[in-house]
């Protein structure tokens, strides 16, 4: 019988274990918010932004893992830009900010073992972190992609980061991501994925907002 005293320590390694946040193929799926026609003048860094997000959805489809895409009012902002790569994808219209409309809560729902999202899109402070906050509220791993997620404004993007992390979001990158997933270079799919990545991601400007070594991410 266990003893009273180890029951605390018992329950911080189980809650350890379930903050590793270990990516994997089977039980993981790509959500894509909102990178329409509007909004390509407006968010800095937009063209680097798209193209990550791109890579993501190829390495994504190359592993036959699930995608689910948004677009917010899309009758006033326009559909998703073609260079992402999501023709043939369904895509959820949506008002509100959180991209877990009761459609795509609905698609979520029949995914079967899915416990991680890996999340990419605009903006970063209104539907990726309300989707951020949503998820985690639903018991969802929630793995930001940063050099995918971008803002009209660095500094909303920056506190947005920050501000996810300390709800228990992961922070990450593309290539982490696609790393994680893979998990070994015996991957069946591992040559097919590693031409996407060979060239590095292009730069959405978070080297410029880490160069001061900013204490909200300490």
């Amino acid at each position: 019988m266990t003893s009273l005293p180890l029951l605390p320590v018992l329950f911080k390694a189980e809650m350890s274990l379930i903050r590793l946040g270990k990516l994997r193929q089977q039980s993981s799926v790509l959500f894509l918010c909102d990178m329409q026609e509007k909004f390509r003048h407006n968010i800095v860094f937009f063209p680097q932004i798209v193209s990550v997000a791109a890579r993501m959805l190829q390495a994504v489809k190359l592993l036959e893992m699930p995608v689910i895409v948004t677009e917010q009012y899309p009758k006033g902002l326009g559909p998703t830009v073609p260079e992402l790569g999501a023709d043939g994808i369904t895509k959820y219209s949506k008002t509100c900010f959180s991209m877990l409309t009761p459609e795509v809560e609905k698609e979520l729902q029949s995914i079967p073992n899915r416990r991680s999202v890996i999340l990419c899109g605009i903006e970063t402070q209104a539907c990726i972190m309300s989707t951020t906050l949503e998820l985690l509220d639903k018991g969802f791993d929630v793995h930001v992609v940063a050099d995918a997620c971008s803002s009209r404004s660095q500094v909303d993007r920056l506190v947005a980061l920050s501000r996810m992390k300390q709800s228990g979001a992961f922070l990450t990158t593309s290539e982490g991501v696609i790393l994680q997933l893979l998990q070994d270079s015996t991957h069946p799919k591992f040559k097919e994925v590693q031409k996407i990545i060979m060239e590095s991601a292009p730069d959405s400007g978070l080297l410029s907002l880490f160069q001061n070594q900013n204490p909200l991410f300490t």
